[in-house]
């Protein structure tokens, strides 16, 4: 294949994935986005594809095995589990980067293709590749391990930690010299192997000391890290479209990143010195101290929902947990019906990655226009009559905002008790990720619904259909 073709297919791709991000960052583009998206790495894969001389069939060969693996994914991978299948996919490119780092360093032409200051350039790319994807790789896992549940969402803080971060941070930078400086000569493997053994430490410490309720932020923050992997990757290949496609990823998980922080009203060094919990706030007591909560019953529930005029719905991760969302729908079309406004509001981090809630509701079919974010209907509270939450906990929390001693303090949330009514679905009355109590449950104008939310909703939804 000729060089202009290439280029000029290679910009085309870019063009699409900038389409493709444009069209991702509303709800009403995303499938176009997701279109553009499509088209662009197809043409990438096929102009590289075409371009390759040699190995073909195992190109190929691998191409199926990979392809196969990610269609099965995505049949098998239920909504509820779109975290953790973002967190273990993360991971895949930070292991991509690394394999293709060591690769490039083991190549035996390299010394050949590259002296002087271009080879010092070149190896630095070759180690910031490697350092950045075995952060990502190992980071990955852990995230992956706590949004699945099978490690504890609880911050495991070591005794001085920032310390041990600085110093791996430092024997980092200077193994980067000695691997630059033996490289040349021909060596440059133990620095290189300790370099990859202290990255694979530093993200999984990372990552372990942030707390549950932070998981929004570590998911976009990954996804940044595995941009940079992937530019860094290009950089080593001389491959443009690798390093901008790596710099759109990197930059759009950094912005993201910063995006799930100030919706949190946190700074993203303290979310990576550690998550919510770890500081030895108020955790607003128990219940005996707060007060009674109302229980009722579904009918209830129906009752008030009927009777009311204004309705918002404020999903949580419970709700992706019981898979309520076809449910939710369907009560949202029958309240509409007997002409009730409803709303859904969206916190931004609801749910354990940026934008679960909006995905859950999309895929239930729940109108575009009825779904807010949480600046646009905060305001709109002392005028609702019904306020559903559903499986939330830290989002709707008023300590947050009444509570200078609480872990959360200051977190921008849901003020959903300003409201004439609200109820609550919950199994019970169990904490949410930041192991703080939620004083709205004992409100005199909050009920709770105990039980599986879908359980309980379609019971919600049977008592609207008499």
């Amino acid at each position: 294949m000729s060089g202009g073709v290439l280029t000029a297919s290679y910009i085309g791709a870019t063009i699409l994935f900038i389409l493709a991000l444009g069209g991702l960052s509303h709800q009403e583009t995303s499938r176009r986005g997701n279109l553009y998206g499509i088209i662009g790495m197809s043409i990438a894969l096929i102009v590289t594809i075409a371009g390759v001389t040699a190995n073909i069939v195992i190109l190929i060969l691998c191409l199926l095995i990979g392809g196969s693996i990610g269609l099965v994914l995505a049949k098998r991978v239920q909504m509820t589990e779109m975290p953790e299948l973002v967190a273990i996919l993360h991971s895949l490119v930070g292991l991509a980067a690394v394999l293709v780092g060591y690769a490039n360093f083991m190549d035996p032409d390299r010394l050949q293709h590259y002296a002087g200051v271009e080879l010092s350039i070149h190896d630095v790319e070759t180690y910031l590749g490697i350092l950045i994807g075995a952060v990502t790789f190992s980071g990955s896992i852990i995230a992956f391990g706590k949004l699945s549940g099978k490690i504890s969402g609880n911050p495991v803080l070591l005794p001085a930690r920032h310390w041990l971060n600085l110093g791996l941070l430092l024997v980092s930078l200077w193994l980067c010299v000695k691997f630059v400086d033996q490289s040349a000569a021909g060596g440059g493997t133990m620095p290189l192997l300790i370099m990859t053994g202290i990255a694979l430490v530093f993200g999984i410490h990372m990552v372990m000391a942030i707390g549950g309720a932070d998981m929004p932020v570590v998911v976009s923050m990954l996804n940044s890290y595995s941009g940079w992997a992937a530019s860094a990757t290009g950089f080593m290949l001389n491959n443009d479209l690798l390093i901008v496609t790596g710099a759109l990823v990197g930059s759009s998980g950094a912005i993201l990143s910063y995006i799930m922080c100030k919706a949190m009203n946190r700074k993203f060094l303290a979310v990576i010195a550690g998550g919510f919990g770890t500081t030895s706030g108020s955790t607003a007591g128990s219940d005996e101290e707060q007060g009674e909560v109302v229980a009722l019953e579904a009918p209830e529930v129906a009752s008030l929902l009927e009777e009311a005029k204004e309705v918002m719905i404020i999903p949580g991760y419970g709700m992706a947990v019981a898979q309520a969302q076809h449910v939710v729908c369907d009560i949202t079309k029958l309240l509409k019906k007997k002409k009730v406004n409803v709303r859904f509001g969206i916190h931004p981090v609801a749910g354990r990655m940026p934008g679960h809630m909006n995905v859950l509701l999309a895929e239930a079919k729940v109108p575009y226009d009825i779904v807010f974010e949480m600046d646009e209907i905060n305001d709109d509270f002392p005028d609702i009559d019904v306020s559903v939450v559903i499986g939330a906990n830290d989002i709707v929390n008023p300590s947050a905002l009444t509570d200078p001693n609480s872990p959360i303090a200051g977190m921008p949330v849901l003020e959903c008790w300003k409201g004439n009514t609200t109820v609550v679905l919950k199994r019970g009355m169990a904490t949410g990720y930041a192991g703080v109590q939620n004083p709205l449950f004992f409100k005199e104008n909050t009920r709770m619904l105990f039980g599986n939310a879908k359980t309980t909703l379609e019971e919600v939804y049977a008592a609207l259909s008499k």
